[in-house]
């Protein structure tokens, strides 16, 4: 793993914020999903924060960064925001994001994005989110997450597990 420069938009979100000092890490192997980034960065699952892109019935962009060990339940979501969502194809995340799926982070979009961030992230110490890239990785605390995204205590979105037999 090294340190790596983030990409401008991201770059520039960092500084906005006054979270010049964190550091963006590249591992070689890639980090394209949570699972690989926690055994990347030795870490558990739980403490990935995967960015997912999600499409209202209006065609406006939602991203969700949810605990990487959890699933998105979108009706919980839409019951929320009070539209009917699906997931983002990869010509939607690029287009609201400017980055390719694997890669989005939280923050430092191309176009202003509603957020909703999955409570149980927001219990960790320390998060781990994607920047930028496939390849590419951050860290943050929950209080810096609620900072840039405004998120407060964060929301139950995540999939009830069915019950084992």
């Amino acid at each position: 793993m090294k340190q790596v420069s983030p990409p401008s938009c991201l770059e520039n979100a960092l500084e906005e914020f006054d979270l010049g000092h964190i550091q963006v890490l590249e591992f070689p192997d890639g980090t394209r999903s949570a699972a690989d980034a926690a055994t990347a960065i030795g870490c558990d699952v739980s403490n990935i924060g995967k960015s997912l892109v999600f499409m209202t019935e209006g065609n406006k962009p939602v991203l969700i960064i949810m605990n990487g060990a959890d699933k998105v339940d979108e009706t919980k979501v839409a019951h929320l925001i009070g539209l009917s969502i699906r997931k983002a194809d990869t010509a939607e995340v690029r287009e609201y994001t400017g980055y390719a799926i694997g890669g989005v982070p939280p923050f430092g979009h191309s176009s202003p994005v509603e957020t909703l961030v999955d409570e149980k992230l927001l219990t960790k110490d320390v998060i781990w989110l994607a920047a930028g890239t496939p390849k590419t990785v951050f860290s943050m605390t929950p209080d810096e997450l609620r900072k840039v995204t405004g998120a407060g205590t964060g929301v139950k979105i995540a999939a009830t597990p069915a019950p084992q037999d």
